[in-house]
This record gives structure tokens, C-alpha cells and sequence, in this order.
């Protein structure tokens, strides 16, 4: 790419340039934009490419990764640097001395820059200005994918304001938005999504609907009420609790994997198939068994005696070796127990 700034290269007013946009300095970048001619532009593309990291990575192979075997090229442009960061001065600036507003030499717009890091300010000054609210990033995300956290719901608000397709599916994943907010347990963003038409039952390239993601996300003890609201949200528009994904597990068996008692209680209430089996031949039962030892903060203890409630039969004495170590809740012991000897009192 001709006429790139190199940044760890660059000096005299290339540098000056590039070190006023990174601090948010709207007055030293228009004064420089005047004075510095052909040297830099609105659309001056700055490489960012760390090959001295990289190569260090290549040729140690204690600290090789995956990753590190090809070299990546990282570009950017001054509207991507003021938006990613939040500088809406520096935006301004630069949209009125008429940079274009959907340039992306690194593969991202500035709408994605300020989509992902929830400057709604930003996002709507970008869309005001022209900015396609539908442009697809290199790896072919649409901004609304990135609207990934709580603080980006008046990101996500502007775009289906100014057209965002709500159903538009990445380009590899074939994740919609309503995917990506119920895997990130956002309950307003679901709602947002299915008020605007988003297709409650759309599946990915693993088969899984968004009642599957928010059913299969890994959740902390704080996350469980998040995802149980979203999951809630989507039954209430129509989502199929008896889907399964290209692994033939259900949202049930899913909610036990992530030990969210409130979900799979909320599943088991509206009819979800409590002993029906993946191609792996699991049970829901056998899910929660499996996280048992490093998810007691979720207290999986519920999910087990909510199974039993509703009918579950499908565990073997022989499944309790994975969950009878030290740390193991003393009640969900006790219903295991109880478990075995139903089990038992089967086969006499």
C-alpha cells in the first residue's frame, strides 16, 4: 500500500500527527492537517504492525502460538482512530474537511471502531455524515455485531434508526445480531432486535438459534439472572425450545452445560424434553454432572433437583465417580444419591 506511514518509523509532523489523534487533540490535528501539505491527509493510512513483536514470537518457540505464525499487516485512518476512541471533536473535524466516512484500509469503518467500544455519540455523528450503516467489515461483521455490551445499546438503537438490517448474518459464523446480544446475555438489545423484526429462530452454521447461544454461553454466578431474561425474552416471541443444534443438543442440554438453574428451570416449566439424549448419547443430567466441580458457584445443585422433578431417569451409579470429590455441594450429594437408588430400585 503506497503512501502508508509506518507509526513506529514515523517522525517530524507524520509522528506529531499520529500522537495528536491518539491523545484526542482536535485543535494540533486541524492545525497540522494545514500545515503539513502532502506529507499527511484526512485519509492518511498508518501501519501499526508490530513486526518486531511478531518476529520475536516467530523464532522463540517457547513462546510461539498459533496465531503468531503468519504475519498480519494492521492498518487504520484518522476517522477510525477518533471514533474507535471516542474523540468526537476530532471526528467532527475531520468529517467536515470531508474525510470519507466508510474508508477502512484495516479492514473495519469507524463505525465499527465506534460501534465495539459503544461510543453512541460518535456512531450517530457517522451515520448523520453518511456513514452505511450496513457496511461489512473484512471478516465480515456488520456493526451491529459489535454491539457486544450494555453500553452499546444506543449504538445499536442509531444503526436500526438508520437501516441496519437486522437479520444480516456474518459472513463464516452466519451469526445475525440477535445471535451475537443473546450469547452476550443483553437483554435489551434482544428486545431492541426483536421489536425491529429480528427472526427468533434463525440458526448459525452450527445449527445453533439464538435461544441456543444464550442457553449455551459460558455464564459467571453474576451473569445467570442476564441470560435467564434473555432466554425468557426469546420464548416469549416464539423460540423453539425443542430446537437442537448439528450436535442434537437442545437449549436444555445446553442450560445444564452452563449451570444456569433459572434457565433450566424456566425450560423444564415449558416442556423441554428432560431426558433426551445428543448424538453423544447426553442427557441433561449427564451435562450438569460434567460441569459440577467448577461451576458450584452456579449452584447446580437446583438444576439436578429440577431435572429430578420433572422426570429425569437417564443417570447411571456409575456416572457419580465425576461429581463425589471433596469440594462437591453436600444437597446435590444427597439428591444424587437419591438418584442412584431410584436407579437401582429400577433393575430389582
Amino acid at each position: 500500500m503506497s503512501g502508508v506511514i509506518v507509526t513506529r518509523k514515523a517522525e517530524g509532523s507524520a509522528l506529531d500527527f499520529w500522537l495528536s489523534l491518539l491523545s484526542g487533540h482536535a485543535e494540533r490535528v486541524g492545525t497540522l492537517l494545514e500545515e503539513s501539505g502532502d506529507i499527511i491527509h484526512l485519509d492518511s493510512v498508518f501501519d501499526t504492525s508490530d513486526v518486531d513483536e511478531w518476529r520475536n514470537y516467530r523464532y522463540n518457540p517457547a513462546a510461539l502460538r498459533i496465531w503468531s505464525l503468519t504475519y498480519k499487516e494492521e492498518y487504520t485512518c484518522p476517522l477510525f482512530v477518533a471514533a474507535s476512541r471516542g474523540y468526537t471533536q476530532c471526528l467532527q473535524l475531520l468529517l467536515r474537511k470531508g474525510a470519507d466516512v466508510d474508508f477502512a484500509p484495516g479492514g473495519e469503518s469507524a463505525l465499527h471502531g465506534a460501534c465495539e467500544n459503544g461510543h453512541d455519540e460518535c456512531v450517530g455523528l457517522l451515520l448523520r455524515n453518511g456513514a452505511n450503516p450496513n457496511i461489512q467489515s473484512q471478516d465480515g461483521f456488520f456493526p451491529l455485531h459489535l454491539c457486544k455490551t450494555a453500553e452499546t445499546y444506543l449504538c445499536a438503537k442509531l444503526l436500526l434508526q438508520y437501516g441496519a438490517h437486522v437479520n444480516s448474518p456474518s459472513e463464516d459464523e452466519e451469526l445475525t445480531p440477535l445471535h451475537v446480544a443473546a450469547g452476550h446475555g443483553l437483554p435489551g438489545h434482544v428486545d431492541l432486535y426483536l421489536r425491529h423484526g429480528a427472526a427468533v429462530d434463525k440458526r448459525d452454521v452450527r445449527g445453533e438459534t439464538p435461544l441456543s447461544a444464550a442457553c449455551s454461553h459460558p455464564q459467571s454466578a453474576e451473569q445467570l439472572d442476564s441470560f435467564c431474561r434473555v432466554c425468557a425474552r426469546l420464548m416469549e416471541s416464539g423460540a423453539d425450545i425443542h430446537t437442537r443444534d448439528c450436535d442434537q443438543q437442545s437449549p436444555l442440554h445446553l442450560a445444564c452445560k452452563s449451570a444456569n438453574p433459572q434457565t433450566v428451570q424456566l425450560l423444564l416449566e415449558r416442556g423441554s424434553a428432560v431426558n433426551a439424549m445428543s448424538y453423544s448419547g447426553n442427557t441433561a443430567m449427564q451435562n450438569v454432572l460434567q460441569v459440577t466441580a467448577y461451576k458450584l458457584q452456579n449452584q447446580p445443585e437446583h438444576i439436578v433437583r429440577a431435572l429430578l422433578n420433572h422426570g429425569a431417569i437417564r443417570v447411571w451409579p456409575g456416572a457419580l465417580r465425576k461429581v463425589t470429590w471433596p469440594q462437591i455441594h453436600q444437597l446435590q450429594l444427597r439428591l444424587l444419591l437419591r438418584m442412584q437408588e431410584a436407579v437401582l430400585q429400577c433393575k430389582v
